[in-house]
């Protein structure tokens, strides 16, 4: 049996763990917070902007009468030879299986596309880590979400592949402060370099995030925008019961509300629908051409902000499900150092009989 001397500095050393462990579950839980209410607030912005959009395509031609061709870049499809996936992941550990999931679903996407030529955008250090490990990294980068438009003055434009998958770019630091100008930015490289017909579709791997109980992994494609408003999702991986149940437990635990749905504003929801001819202060058809590009930053600025939520909400899971395990120990060498100490008194009382008896 343990010395009880051991067994002591252990339910020390987890009591210490567990007060860790706590600590990170309230800051997680507050995160989380901040982190729902900001993706609550964007929404509002991207719904009236697609609403705009739906209300536009009704009164625009966007497709050549003649060819039948669409007019905008983006929404050209064409055969998928260059692809570009961005994959969202955490910067910090510590959040169960949240890093882990993301790149095995990435991992399965570009498993389906062998063959094809695939650049990767790594946001978040968890899957840099990972894809450095397994993809070079492109001789030349593409633009990063830290550069400025000084530095990008003298890049070329044109590089040779090294390999079929390639790291193109890398977004590290950018979730802790994130902000639209950085989700613009990456937009606006995405959008160049499909109009330049660099690359045919855009994907991005993300963590949908509804609330605490109510999220998915999916692969959600970007580019070619193939119906305004509603997200083309290639692949989707919802919770198991079991996750939602241990998710239930920790925001019960830490305060945080499990319903993160605002009532929808049916003013908003009836605006691309109505059949009401707007007044536009510009032609339909520049209006659409000007808004488009920012209807695509506005979705990768939602994948990241779900994403950070998301994030925070596994961190808070994790941390709970750490918390109760390390109570669970320390109840468990607690037993074990009574056990000892009762078996140590019994041999004592025991040698003091003998003793006694022996005289």
């Amino acid at each position: 049996m343990a010395n009880i001397l051991d067994i002591r500095r252990r339910i020390r050393s987890v009591v210490n763990t567990r007060q860790i462990t706590k600590a990170m579950k309230v800051v997680s839980a507050a995160k989380l917070r901040r982190a729902q209410e900001r993706a609550l607030s964007a929404r509002p912005y991207a719904q009236m902007l697609t609403n705009v959009l739906k209300s536009l395509v009704a009164r625009a031609e966007i497709y050549d009468p003649e060819t039948g061709e669409p007019k905008h870049p983006l929404l050209a499809q064409r055969p998928e030879r260059n692809i570009l996936l961005i994959i969202v992941t955490g910067d910090k550990g510590l959040a169960g299986a949240f890093s882990a999931n993301i790149t095995k679903a990435a991992s399965r996407f570009l498993e389906s596309k062998a063959g094809k030529n695939i650049d990767i955008e790594a946001i978040g250090r968890k899957g840099r880590d990972f894809l450095r490990r397994r993809y070079p990294a492109a001789a030349v980068q593409t633009r990063s979400l830290a550069d400025t438009d000084e530095s990008l003055e003298n890049r070329p434009e044109s590089r040779h592949r090294a390999a079929e998958i390639e790291i193109t770019g890398e977004h590290v630091g950018i979730l802790g402060k994130l902000e639209f100008s950085q989700a613009r930015t990456l937009a606006e490289t995405v959008i160049e370099r499909y109009e330049r017909e660099e690359i045919d579709s855009v994907y991005v791997v993300f963590n949908e995030f509804k609330s605490v109980i109510a999220q998915r992994l999916v692969v959600e494609q970007i580019l070619p925008i193939e119906q305004i408003g509603e997200p083309t999702i290639r692949l989707a991986e919802e919770m198991t019961e079991e996750e939602k149940k241990k998710a239930k437990e920790a925001a019960i635990s830490a305060g945080v509300g499990m319903r993160a749905e605002r009532p929808a504003d049916e003013a908003a929801e009836k605006f691309g629908t109505a059949d009401v001819d707007y007044i536009y202060e510009q032609p339909p058809e520049e209006l659409f051409r000007a808004l488009l590009p920012k209807y695509v930053a506005i979705q990768i600025f939602r994948s990241l902000l779900e994403s950070v939520a998301a994030e925070h909400a596994a961190r808070m899971t994790a941390m709970d499900a750490a918390t109760s395990n390390a109570t669970d120990m320390i109840d468990s060498l607690t037993l074990a150092m009574n056990r000892a100490r009762q078996a140590k008194i019994t041999k004592e009382i025991i040698e003091i009989v003998s003793g006694a008896a022996a005289m």
